[in-house]
């Protein structure tokens, strides 16, 4: 037995003479010439000898994602360049000389020969150029099983798996011992079989990556349900930038929407949340985002606020006075929302006449240079009501009296008193009464998209969350607000995450269906019976997707981008687990240790 390996078993079953302690490994060590004993276990040892010329991403994946006890080992060693560089050299010379004797002789030519010499002159100009750097690799694998006749089934399924993948196998036959140490996490390789990698190659043996749909960059969703590959995608590198998480209540929707609001931020994503039920409050304060309230004591949202034109003017007329007409615009959508159905023709002129009466009674008109003076309020709009003449517009006012005088007053009744600034602003609608939750979603909505779509903030990457997105959509002017944002978040980098737990308030309408049809990255997690039927037909699952999704575990769920999808599970780190998890049990342990 080596000195190595020796010192290898005192540290794995040695204890200290004062303190007992449970042994890390073996209680004996029994030492054949082609398998080992471990305890009451056998192992052995292969080495990987031989190598397909091409490589594809995840061609270990087999290996790790195998069902017996395997143990893989690759170490890796940069080699410098001039060593390199010298060695492609001799070989190039060698091939060369061979090629050249054969063709001497009248000998046909080896294709072997042939495609070694190309290959190695591509990486010498490869390692030229800069562009490729040789590596010193070698593959181990160590397999376990419970008796030896076991061991003996277990290697032959080990080594029929490593021929499909165009491996050659080999027993480490007198040096079991050596290839077992070379398997141990202890970076130490005994065995000494090498193979020259370039970068390209090693870069494919990552062992998580993932042969499906998957990219280099982005936020980590998860590890693959089949293998062990990790799922990151980057919603960015996508036709259009907006996503649908589609989940039942439980299964975990909105701690993957956290979770992802998290990781962008890490990438210096700009996120905006409208949360109607209080769960990003922690998240916010965690990262120092800010967190407005709406629905507290004291907190307003004046809808007639002016902002800029979210489009360059095609006109003569400057922007701002566009931004006139934007936001009288905006005011009729949010008064069919108020009222709950849309304002009807013979309406909406005597509204439209009261929008411009509201900013005319402060002094704003057409002239941009008016647009700097405070905006009215819907009490200036409900008075520009009565005073019309028509009975179409005194109607309309009556109805609007519990938003400017009566109980629903609360979030109306003043000029705006928060102007969020930062790199996560959550927009938390608990508090809103239920007649105020699709008003107050349409406003925030509209608050965030002024910051998209301003032209003096600096152009970055923009995430926009809306989460419970049904309290929107089940209202046709929402629908069609939330539909507009989706059609142009793109053009101001911008994507927009729509979150709802009620797919078929979503999809049974054209509005709903059209926002899907604009999302490149949309999610399904666990799914009710009860909308299995509509989510087939929309997505187009297979029967297998179909019963995954019924039967899925919470944080489970299938990603798909076009025709490409994978089935993954969330994962997260126990600090993330934290900041992001709405398990009420959970919250209470939090709450009892502040510290944490």
């Amino acid at each position: 037995m080596s000195r190595l390996a020796r010192r290898l078993l005192g540290q794995l079953v040695g204890a200290s003479p004062t303190r007992p302690t449970a042994p890390l490994g073996p209680d004996a060590l029994e030492v054949h010439p082609r398998s080992l004993r471990l305890g009451e276990e056998w192992c052995r040892t292969l080495t990987v000898t031989g190598y397909p010329r091409e490589v594809g991403l995840g061609w270990l994946e087999p290996l790790s994602t195998h069902p017996g006890r395997l143990d893989v080992a690759l170490h890796v060693e940069p080699v410098p360049a001039a060593v390199a560089a010298e060695r492609l050299r001799r070989q190039l010379a060698r091939l060369e000389s061979g090629r050249r004797a054969d063709a001497a002789k009248g000998r046909l030519v080896d294709p072997d020969v042939e495609v070694a010499a190309a290959d190695a002159r591509a990486l010498a100009q490869g390692l030229a150029r800069g562009e490729q750097k040789l590596f010193s690799v070698s593959l181990t694998l160590t397999v376990h099983a419970e008796s030896e006749q076991a061991l003996d089934a277990e290697c032959n399924r080990v080594r029929a798996l490593c021929s499909s993948l165009l491996l050659d196998a080999q027993a480490t036959t007198w040096r079991s011992l050596q290839g077992w140490v070379t398997t141990l996490p202890l970076c130490v390789d005994d065995l000494g079989v090498r193979r020259s990698f370039d970068t390209a190659a090693l870069s494919a043996t990552y062992p998580f990556a993932l042969s499906e749909l998957t990219t280099t960059t982005g936020v980590l969703y998860g590890t693959a349900a089949k293998g062990a590959g990790l799922v990151c995608w980057d919603r960015f590198g996508c036709d259009n930038y907006n996503s649908v998480i589609l989940a039942r209540s439980g299964a975990g929707k909105s701690y993957l929407a956290k979770l992802e609001t998290l990781r962008s931020l890490y990438q210096g994503v700009e996120v905006a949340v409208v949360d109607p039920e209080d769960e990003y409050r922690r998240l916010a304060e965690a990262v120092g985002g800010a967190y407005v309230h709406l629905g507290a004591p004291g907190v307003r949202v004046n809808p007639f606020d002016l902002g800029p034109s979210p489009e360059p003017a095609q006109s003569a007329e400057p922007a701002q006075s566009n931004a006139l007409v934007r936001q009288a615009l905006f005011v009729h959508t949010l008064v069919a929302v108020l009222l709950g159905e849309p304002v009807g023709p013979g309406t909406k002129p005597a509204l439209d006449r009261a929008i411009l009466c509201a900013y005319q009674s402060v002094g704003i008109t057409s002239d941009p240079r008016t647009h700097t003076r405070p905006a009215p309020v819907l009490a200036d709009l409900t008075r520009a009501l009565e005073a019309d003449e028509d009975p179409a517009a005194r109607t309309l006012a009556a109805r609007l009296a519990p938003f400017t005088a009566g109980t629903h007053r609360g979030l109306f009744d003043g000029p705006t008193t928060v102007r969020p600034e930062g790199h996560l602003v959550v927009f938390s609608l608990r508090d809103l009464p239920d007649e105020l939750r699709a008003a107050g979603t349409l406003l925030t909505l509209d608050a965030i998209w002024r910051r998209v779509a301003d032209p003096a903030h600096r152009r970055r990457r923009r995430l926009v969350i809306v989460d419970e997105a049904w309290l929107l959509m089940r209202d046709p002017e929402g629908a069609k607000f939330l539909y507009r944002a989706a059609k142009s978040a793109r053009k101001h980098w911008c994507g927009l995450a729509v979150v709802t737990q009620d797919a078929a308030d979503l999809l049974s309408s054209s509005l709903g269906m059209a926002v899907v049809a604009n999302a490149a990255t949309q999610i399904l997690l666990r799914q009710a019976p009860q909308a299995i039927d509509v989510l087939t037909e929309a997505f187009g699952l297979s029967d297998g997707e179909r019963a995954y999704l019924l039967g899925a575990a919470k944080g489970d769920g299938l990603l798909a981008s076009g025709a490409d999808r994978v089935a993954f599970h969330v994962i997260a780190s126990p600090a993330e687990h934290r900041l992001v998890t709405s398990d009420p049990a959970e919250l209470a342990d939090l709450d009892d240790q502040p510290d944490l």
